[in-house]
């Protein structure tokens, strides 16, 4: 619960290149050095961030432009009374539902994907695994201080740089050896995955507007269910050409999309914050 003070500003920053968990905890690591913040929200989905505060917006600034993420203000005012963030502990259940969920589905996913030769399963069972890595590492990271964050978004990035490199490896093999993939597991099992992913969004929205992780963690999902489509609309190119071509496709797309995050974590988790010396962990 925030204590709203006398005078207390409501600012809103556009920051066009924050579409992650790593820009969020970044842009968070950077304002935890800024005296007279009472409340961050973040909206990754429009790219901006509200800051109730009690100083100068331009001295908030000071903070955010060096993290080259294109800030810039879009308003600011009087607060007038502002909703209170979700409790840690709610955020923090529901992190704990989304990896189990995302857990088990990479369990079947990589089995039936295994059996049924298709890369696009495989790949799509390693971005939930790479969810789930996320996930996990977020809740050991929730309340503690922006050192061990910095290192959970770095460990969060070599998983997924991991994944992501496995998940090509098996495209290219596949291709080179070649594959029989059988579009009826396919299109089962992404539909499974797919309801997995519908019930993840429906535990994600009520925090869609609420504290760190849960926005990212409604993009993870979101994006889930664009790659489980893919691995559906790839099944029925593959029944309807009876060629392996379509599953390749889509589990090289997949695989990309876990490497260009991997890489935009791991290269944010490189950037300083603005006074690390005032980070007390270890």
């Amino acid at each position: 619960m925030i204590s709203l003070e006398d005078n207390l500003i409501k600012t809103v920053f556009a920051i066009p290149k924050m579409d992650c968990l790593a820009e969020e905890s970044l842009v968070r690591r950077a304002l935890e050095q800024a005296e007279g913040v009472s409340w961050l929200d973040f909206d990754l989905s429009a790219r901006q961030l509200t800051v109730l505060h009690n100083t100068a917006p331009e001295k908030l600034l000071d903070y955010l432009v060096p993290l080259g993420l294109d800030v810039r203000l879009i308003e600011t005012g009087p607060a007038n009374g502002e909703a209170t963030p979700i409790p840690a502990s709610t955020e923090r259940s529901t992190l704990k539902l989304l990896l189990a969920i995302n857990g088990a589905m990479f369990l079947v996913e990589i089995i039936i994907g295994w059996l049924a030769e298709s890369t696009g399963l495989i790949a799509d069972s390693l971005d939930m695994l790479a969810d789930a890595a996320v996930y996990g590492v977020s809740l050991y990271a929730i309340g503690r201080g922006a050192t061990v964050q910095a290192k959970a978004a770095r460990l969060s990035g070599y998983l997924q740089l991991l994944l992501a490199v496995g998940a090509l490896f098996e495209v290219v093999r596949r291709f080179l050896m070649g594959s029989n993939p059988e579009p009826p597991f396919m299109i089962g099992i992404a539909l499974l995955a797919l309801i997995a992913n519908v019930a993840c969004l429906i535990l994600i929205a009520k925090h869609r507007q609420g504290g760190v992780h849960m926005r990212a963690s409604w993009i993870f999902s979101t994006n889930d269910v664009i790659a489980n489509v893919g691995v559906i609309v790839a099944g029925l190119l593959v029944l309807w050409t009876q060629s392996p071509l379509p599953d390749l496709v889509v589990g090289a797309i997949i695989a990309g999309i876990v490497l260009t995050g991997a890489l935009r974590i791991l290269k944010l988790a490189r950037l300083p914050t603005v006074d690390a010396t005032k980070d007390g962990d270890s």
